[in-house]
């Protein structure tokens, strides 16, 4: 589920690109204070932009600090942590568990399974401030599994279920801006799953997996491509409308860059190795 909330650095500005580092070295870090060093390894893009977007709506007063990175130990690097931050952190080692355990339940992963229980005091720690929001995690996987064995075909009902549980991570308080973030979730979680499930797919059919795109595949034939290609950008759009409507002056250029931009990076990317294959 990971891995599709990019920011696209090219069309960025010098100085918006190291206002998101920074937010990015400030969730690495939030994670290292927090859960230790398996934490920093759960390190992603996609909550970095959970940071960006609730610092610019919340306008929390950002803490500068310089630390020593041991990836990149010759210079010292300036990071940004507020009240978002650590919030973001624990969602990061709330999903990574469940991400890691549903792994193992579907490949019987032994490397998966033991980052898990590795894990667990950790998602325990976390669990125990946020319990909304594992709820929500809760009744996705129990309804995700459902779905999954039953081989439901209806895809956007199955999507839907990443949305209801992205939403809830995405509205970090209950208060008048919960609804809004809540919907930005949504949509954005639904265009993740199918994004996730366009991505494996071939891999899936190789396997015999459950993939909803499958049936979607034989059903539409030649229009395969460009219905996946509408849903997914009807599903960002309808993302990106909630975004608008939030008061967000702080790094809304960062912000409209990874919603109109950089979300489409991956597909690209899974466009380009199909033509390399095509080619063979």
């Amino acid at each position: 589920m990971f891995g599709y909330i990019n920011v696209n650095r090219k069309e960025l500005s010098e100085e918006n690109q190291s206002a998101y580092q920074s937010y990015y070295c400030g969730l690495c870090q939030s994670l290292k204070e927090h859960y230790g060093a398996k934490g920093q390894v759960l390190l992603n893009y996609d909550m970095t932009f959970l940071v960006v977007l609730l610092t610019g709506l919340y306008e929390n007063e950002n803490k500068q600090e310089s630390f020593i990175c041991a990836l990149h130990p010759t210079k010292k690097r300036t990071c940004f942590r507020n009240e978002t931050t650590d919030y973001a952190a624990a969602m990061n080692v709330l999903l990574a568990y469940h991400n890691l355990v549903d792994d193992w339940k579907d490949e019987h992963n032994y490397t998966k399974r033991t980052m898990a229980n590795a894990l667990k005091k950790s998602y325990d720690i976390a669990a125990q401030e946020y319990p909304r929001q594992v709820q929500a995690l809760e009744d996705y996987l129990e309804k995700l599994e459902k779905y999954e064995k039953a081989e439901e075909h209806n895809i956007d009902l199955v999507a839907g279920l990443t949305g209801e549980m992205l939403g809830e991570l995405f509205a970090w308080k209950q208060d008048e801006w919960y609804n809004e973030l809540k919907t930005l979730g949504y949509y954005m979680g639904k265009f993740i799953y199918l994004m996730d499930a366009y991505e494996d797919l071939d891999k899936d059919e190789k396997k015999g997996a459950y993939n909803p795109l499958h049936y979607l595949k034989q059903e539409s034939g030649q229009d395969f491509e460009t219905l996946c290609r509408l849903m997914m950008t009807s599903m960002i759009s309808e993302s990106a409308k909630s975004f608008e409507r939030l008061p967000i002056l702080l790094h809304a250029d960062i912000l409209r860059n990874i919603l109109y931009s950089g979300v489409w990076s991956k597909y690209e990317y899974i466009q380009l190795k199909k033509k390399k294959r095509t080619k063979k």
